[in-house]
């Protein structure tokens, strides 16, 4: 990591390559638990993105891709029975996707065999696990995510 202030409090820099870290590493293990249940990240993601029905264009605003990948993740949800999509009541040619009462019993269960992130974040006591909530909630909006 990069070098710290003399008082040793962790400088911005250091705290963003140490939130990357535990980020890359979470989502590998995201991944492999994914592709223990046969799927893809991308997938397993676009699975968690719909436990509220989100239109299509919307979803792929929240997995950082362009609306014509998100039709084939989408096409091999949907395949796989983990997702459907319907028409908006709105507007008919807007596809909302929903997920399915099998897709949230896959997604439970790659949650569950996510081993290497329950063994990290099992090893924090109650009052770490409140800090890293708090520091997450503080820290997250500000990067544009949901919070």
């Amino acid at each position: 990591m990069g070098s710290t202030v003399s008082t040793g409090v962790p400088t911005t820099a250091d705290l963003m390559e140490a939130v990357a870290a535990v980020g890359t590493a979470y989502f590998q293990d995201f991944a492999a638990a994914a592709a223990r249940h046969g799927l893809t990240s991308s997938q397993a993601k676009a699975l968690k993105a719909v436990l509220e029905p989100v239109p299509m264009r919307a979803l792929a605003g929240r997995l950082g891709c362009d609306a014509s990948n998100v039709t084939g993740i989408v096409d091999r949800l949907e395949s796989l029975g983990l997702a459907g999509r319907e028409a908006a009541a709105a507007d008919r040619r807007v596809k909302i996707v929903t997920i399915t009462e099998r897709g949230r019993e896959t997604l439970e269960l790659i949650r569950a065999d996510m081993t290497r992130a329950h063994e990290a974040f099992g090893s924090l006591d109650d009052e770490q696990r409140l800090e890293l909530g708090q520091l997450c909630r503080q820290v997250l909006p500000l990067l544009g995510g949901q919070g």
